[in-house]
């Protein structure tokens, strides 16, 4: 009896180990960037020693890889574009809008290491980087089968345009709100740039059905 209560508090302290070095590090990236992290310094920021990072990471970008996946899985909950239920099209892409806007104002962690990892060019890919050019093809899914869902009509073309123009515009705002702070209302400028995308929609439509 004694020992499957000792292995689930191993388990249990091994979670929680792992969620304070993933805390530190997005702390420690946040101030630093990808260069300047270090097991040392997130060792410093957790208190727990370096051996216990390794043994949770292999390196300093398996942890920032890591950080990217566990932030953008709680990020990916909002995309989802809400049911009938929540009132006309447009009201549907608005609130899918804030719902992300919201999300990544809590667990900005994965678009903001990613988009650093993503601008620069090294000899050698660091993992953190590939890490997040595959979840930002998911999520450009997720955009994809929205539009395709309220406009079936759109050819491929034009739903990859609308696509890239939704994913693209979104990472713009997020940059903008990263340089001017809190005082940026992200909700307010996702569902304004949301209306956009489903105007965009619309008039390509309309072009397509003449």
């Amino acid at each position: 009896m004694t020992r499957p209560r000792t292995t689930r508090q191993k388990r249990a302290n091994g979670v929680e180990s792992r969620q304070r070095i993933l805390d530190a590090a997005v702390e420690i990236a946040g101030e630093r960037g990808y260069d300047g992290t270090s097991i040392a310094a997130v060792s410093a920021k957790c208190g727990l020693p370096a051996s216990s990072i390794y043994w949770h990471f292999k390196d300093k970008d398996d942890l920032i890889a890591a950080v990217i996946e566990r932030s953008f899985e709680t990020w990916l909950t909002a995309v989802e574009l809400p049911g009938e239920e929540t009132g006309t099209p447009v009201e549907r892409v608005t609130a899918m809008a804030a719902h992300v806007a919201k999300s990544l104002v809590d667990a900005p962690d994965f678009l903001r290491l990613g988009l650093m990892l993503a601008l620069e060019r090294r000899p050698t890919e660091p993992r953190g980087r590939t890490v997040f050019l595959q979840v930002r093809d998911i999520a450009g899914q997720k955009v994809r089968e929205m539009v395709q869902t309220l406009f079936p009509a759109l050819d491929e073309e034009a739903v990859r345009t609308l696509t890239t123009y939704a994913v693209a515009g979104a990472d713009g705002l997020f940059v903008h709100r990263e340089i001017h702070g809190d005082a940026i209302d992200l909700v307010a400028l996702f569902e304004l740039h949301a209306r956009f995308v489903f105007d965009a929609a619309s008039r390509l439509t309309e072009v397509g059905g003449q």
